[in-house]
């Protein structure tokens, strides 16, 4: 069913090459001034119809090739960009290819939630193994058993540690960390104890998608510093609904902490109504100078990623970065 190539050489002292696409260029630099090294050039151009033609302008051959690429909004264009540096790649005789991809887009379409549907997760994954793609690199997929969804080796990093060093560095005290669902009790349990702090609980329901209803807060919250912590925030409706219901529980001030900030049709608006003291995430994906607010800290994944890329392409382990 997937690409199979011949002769491909897997050596550790193969020359690293670094690429990034259209999605999040600021970010690729940061990761490639991390590693010492420069961006690979890379040619992107559209057709009046909307194809997109893709040139790599460096030579790769029997090169261990790194592409970086969110595959976020517009999730179609930079999914197809990736596939297409990733073919351009295999065609130039690549040794390796590691797509990078700090955003997996269609992640929360995992499974199937009623009938007659896709799971689009799964065709992303396997058109993405297709074009001829080694090994990728991805941070706080929304799904975990996506990595089963792939036949080569999957890294899911975590923003955890870099959430958890900023979040030391305010000194809060009096802190709950407040999971929005009960499928974040998990993330919300370990932000807790890294942060010797107690765990609280939103029990919501969601009648449809992008639409939330509060059912209660299980925990103590009255009078403390609380930290919602989630993966995406997309309209920012559930967790906008969640700092109202904690206020209203006597909750003192309200971080909003999360890793992709997807931030679509009037997400910024509900997060200004939020009142939270402070808005932490990262730049996963970019985020353009019209929807920043004052109370937004945006937390750099660059050294994450740069760092697990330099132990990829050394052959060593990268286990330690998931903690």
């Amino acid at each position: 069913m997937f690409r199979r190539r011949t002769g491909i050489n897997f050596m550790n002292n193969s020359p690293l090459k670094l690429f990034s696409g259209s999605s999040n260029i600021e970010l690729a630099k940061e990761i490639a001034g991390y590693l010492g090294t420069e961006l690979s050039g890379i040619e992107l151009k559209r057709f009046k119809d909307g194809e997109i033609s893709v040139k790599l302008k460096d030579n790769v051959r029997a090169h261990d090739v790194f592409i970086i690429q969110s595959t976020c909004n517009p999730s179609n264009d930079h999914i197809m960009e990736l596939l297409l540096m990733i073919d351009a790649a295999v065609r130039a005789s690549a040794s390796r290819i590691t797509a990078v991809i700090p955003y997996f887009g269609y992640a929360r379409q995992d499974r199937k939630v009623e009938p007659r549907v896709p799971i689009s997760a799964k065709v992303v994954s396997n058109i993405i193994q297709v074009t001829g793609a080694d090994r990728v690199l991805t941070m706080d997929l929304h799904a975990d058993q996506i990595q089963g969804f792939f036949d080569i080796p999957v890294d899911n990093l975590y923003a955890s540690p870099i959430a958890i060093d900023y979040l030391k560095s305010l000194s809060l005290e009096n802190v709950v960390v407040v999971s929005p669902d009960a499928g974040g009790v998990d993330r919300a349990r370990f932000l807790a104890k890294k942060l010797n702090s107690s765990l609280a609980i939103i029990d919501k329901r969601r009648p449809e998608a992008n639409v939330v209803d509060i059912m209660n807060v299980i925990g103590e919250v009255k009078g403390k510093n609380c930290i919602l912590i989630d993966d995406i925030v997309d309209t920012a409706g559930s967790i906008t609904k969640a700092a109202f219901a904690l206020k209203e529980r006597g909750a003192n001030d309200v971080y909003c902490l999360f890793s992709h900030a997807v931030l679509s049709d009037n997400a910024v608006d509900n997060l200004r109504r939020a009142e939270f003291k402070e808005i932490i995430f990262t730049n996963s994906i970019p985020l353009p100078d019209h929807k920043k607010l004052r109370n937004m800290q945006i937390l750099s994944i660059a050294p994450l990623f740069g760092e697990a890329i330099r132990r990829i392409h050394n052959g060593e382990s990268v286990s330690s970065l998931f903690i």
